[in-house]
């Protein structure tokens, strides 16, 4: 298992599983951490999880350094992902991650949870993608919870293993990148109509294009970061960011 853990104070706690955690800066209760693959993933069988804890009044960021390509299993066992994030009180993570690519053949289970004390927020990116250039993509069950102060604020569940239910168009369609910035824990400014706004304080914005260049995201990735402050910056909301 691979462990992320940032403590009050600053003080960190790495521990390299299936990928290798590398520190690149920190400041007084902020770190910016680099996720490395630390071997070929992911092959049959494999199960990958990644635990991530930021404690009270900390400010974590996680960069991946590459996408991550699920390959052919040839009939062998499903492949898992799994993320656990703790966010202590006025905590904040940022975390922009890189394609998650399905190929032909691949069959993989992605669960993230996401657990969030009062007043701590996280950003997220996730572009899913089914297949490599000329593919079909293999089979995908995501699924995707998070709880503020106790309470459930977001479950979704995309079961994209029926290729052809998943062509239809109130699924994909013809799109095979399913891109997603989700803001937990506070709203954006201004209301901004095209995204898909929680009961509680949190957004998704969401995009279906053919490949992963050819998402919009990117804008809205830096309005949703320029309210969150920078690591090691105190932890409180700011004018920017509307409590729930």
């Amino acid at each position: 298992m691979t462990r992320v853990h940032l403590h009050p104070g600053g003080r960190l706690d790495l521990a390299t599983g299936a990928l290798t955690p590398r520190l690149l800066s920190r400041s007084r209760g902020g770190a910016r951490v680099a996720l490395v693959g630390a071997r070929a993933l992911l092959l049959a069988g494999d199960d990958v999880t990644l635990d991530v804890v930021v404690g009270a009044g900390c400010a974590l960021e996680l960069v991946e350094v590459a996408g991550t390509v699920a390959f052919d299993q040839r009939g062998g066992p499903a492949a898992s992902w799994c993320v656990r994030v703790r966010l202590g009180e006025g905590a904040r993570l940022t975390w922009h991650g890189e394609p998650f690519v399905v190929a032909d053949g691949a069959t993989v289970e992605r669960r993230t949870d996401v657990d969030l004390a009062r007043g701590a927020v996280a950003l997220l990116r996730e572009t899913l993608v089914l297949g490599r250039t000329g593919e079909r993509g293999g089979a995908l069950l995501a699924r995707t919870r998070a709880h503020l102060d106790g309470r459930p604020l977001l479950a979704e569940d995309l079961d994209l293993r029926d290729a052809a239910l998943r062509a239809s168009p109130a699924v994909l369609g013809a799109a095979r990148c399913l891109d997603t910035v989700a803001l937990l824990g506070a709203r954006p400014a201004g209301g901004e109509p095209d995204a898909l706004h929680l009961a509680g304080p949190g957004a998704l914005d969401r995009r279906l294009t053919l490949d992963a260049h050819s998402s919009d995201l990117d804008a809205v990735w830096r309005r949703r970061l320029a309210l969150l402050e920078p690591a090691g910056a105190p932890a409180d909301r700011g004018a920017a960011i509307a409590a729930g």
